[in-house]
């Protein structure tokens, strides 16, 4: 009997990558979808995801082989609570490098595609970091890739583990040096600006803003403090 998933959720998108068995980089490529999208999945097992990625996750179920399609019923109707295969375990498979991009008077934000539950965020590009990859490198491949602006490391912020989404952090002070801004990776995102630095309050809540960010972000309205 065909096993149907009425409502897909982080969870049990995750359930079914342990059955198939994929670390998040391989189930990631097999989904067609960014690996940050898998981690996201893992650091919030309630996040439902929108619908055209349901239809991908249905796709991806129907075409399991019968062994794994087992193992996913398994874990979806057994006793045991969900835990994260083992590629997942440990703070290395999600941690995230972010780039905070400074242009005149501005920061570089990306608009990302919540789900039905956390709805539009801003934030700044961001992208998984894999076991021995430098965080520099990803933050300005990742700048890159979601905006079409091409950045340069100036100084390395800080780390810490999210106040909200409980991801390590490695945060990266960058300079812009060309590029027109502009939304690369529709699926994963709505929209990309330069926000002025003086209003933005009105894109990200402060409070949950890195300290280290904002004093960078202060020097670049004040040249002379920079």
């Amino acid at each position: 009997m065909a096993v149907v998933v009425e409502r897909w959720t982080g969870e049990r998108a995750c359930l079914l990558q342990a059955a198939l068995r994929h670390t998040n980089e391989s189930f990631a490529h097999s989904l067609g979808v960014a690996v940050r999208t898998v981690a996201a999945w893992h650091a919030d097992p309630a996040l439902v995801p929108r619908a055209e990625v349901q239809q991908i996750l249905d796709a991806a179920l129907e075409q399991a082989s019968g062994a794994a399609v087992q193992r996913f019923t398994a874990s979806l109707f057994g006793p045991l609570s969900y835990e994260p295969p083992a590629a997942a375990i440990g703070p290395q498979a999600l941690t995230v490098a972010v780039a905070v991009v400074r242009h005149e008077g501005g920061v570089l934000l990306v608009c990302r595609r919540g789900g039905e539950r956390s709805g539009l965020r801003w934030q700044f590009p961001s992208g998984i970091v894999k076991p021995s990859a430098d965080p520099d490198a990803v933050a300005i491949s990742e700048t890159l890739a979601e905006t079409g602006v091409h950045a340069a490391v100036r100084e390395h912020l800080g780390r810490r583990v999210h106040p909200l989404t409980g991801v390590v952090c490695e945060y990266v002070l960058c300079d812009y040096l060309t590029g027109q801004a502009r939304n690369a990776d529709t699926l994963e995102n709505l929209d990309v600006a330069w926000a002025p630095i003086a209003t933005l309050a009105k894109f990200i809540p402060l409070e949950t803003v890195y300290p280290p960010i904002l004093d960078a972000l202060e020097a670049e309205r004040d040249p002379a403090g920079d």
